[in-house]
């Protein structure tokens, strides 16, 4: 198999104090790319640098809607700026958060949208990270095309087939993470198992969200392969064919990846 990790966080504890291992496991597995994400602007030279580094990742920048209070000063102009990057493929992830509740709403609906003007002005993928708020996630991004066409990705996708479908006729992809294989996400393997071929991806969300066989251990890269066996199962697709059809997808939607 040759996959994608479209989303992973490689400089966080557990994966970045054994970086070359990692890389190296995640390379055996068949992995060709990944996507180094951001989620504070202090991470954005930290993960750059991963990037400049290694051939095969590549980084995003965003504020993660945690992080939204901390950071009233990232605007669109500084998105724009460091997206600027040849080595900077996204931007996010940023989105609404209302399980946490970390940072104001109101704050994280204003970065969002930060966000959202910037993916319009550099046209790179917007990355969503969404959480219980389905509702306002649909209406910003809804508004925000009304604006001006933007291409985007629902990372770690977990909420409902409904908003699948309005992901989807906004003309983002999905991305499914290790999430899939718990077997309390009967409603997600459901969702899952429907999201058509050509916008659908796979993430590990390292080093979160380890799938089974992995659950409890540390998540990393190598475990899309993972994902990836299991979501073909519940497919009835064959892995390779999926493997390389996310791959392929990750390039279109990342289409600075090819550059």
């Amino acid at each position: 198999m040759r996959l994608a990790d479209s989303h992973c966080h490689l400089i966080y504890k557990g994966l970045g104090e054994q970086q070359p291992e990692v890389l190296a496991r995640a390379r055996e597995a068949g992995v060709v790319a990944m996507l180094n994400i951001s989620t504070r602007e202090n991470e954005w030279d930290q993960v750059i640098a991963v990037a400049e580094r290694e051939p095969d990742v590549w980084a995003s920048v965003g504020i993660h809607p945690h992080e939204a209070d901390q950071h009233p000063d990232v605007d669109t102009a500084k998105l724009v700026e460091r997206a600027a990057h040849p080595r900077v493929v996204g931007i996010g992830e940023s989105g609404l958060d209302y399980y946490y509740d970390h940072s104001d709403r109101d704050r994280q609906r204003a970065s969002f949208r930060a966000h959202v003007a910037a993916c319009r002005e550099t046209q790179l993928p917007l990355i969503v990270h969404t959480r219980d708020a389905e509702a306002d996630t649909a209406d910003i991004l809804r508004d925000e095309m009304g604006k001006g066409a933007y291409p985007g990705v629902i990372h770690c996708f977990t909420a409902s087939r409904e908003f699948s479908e309005i992901a989807l006729e906004l003309g983002f992809y999905i991305s499914i993470s290790g999430i899939v294989t718990f077997k309390n996400a009967r409603d997600l393997q459901e969702t899952a198992s429907r999201l058509p071929l050509d916008r659908l991806l796979i993430e590990t969300d390292a080093p979160f969200l380890a799938p089974v066989p992995h659950r409890g251990k540390t998540g990393e890269p190598a475990f899309v392969a993972d994902t990836c066996r299991f979501l073909a199962g519940l497919r009835g697709e064959d892995p390779e064919m999926l493997a390389e059809a996310t791959r392929q997808n990750f390039h279109k939607l990342f289409a600075k990846t090819l550059a």
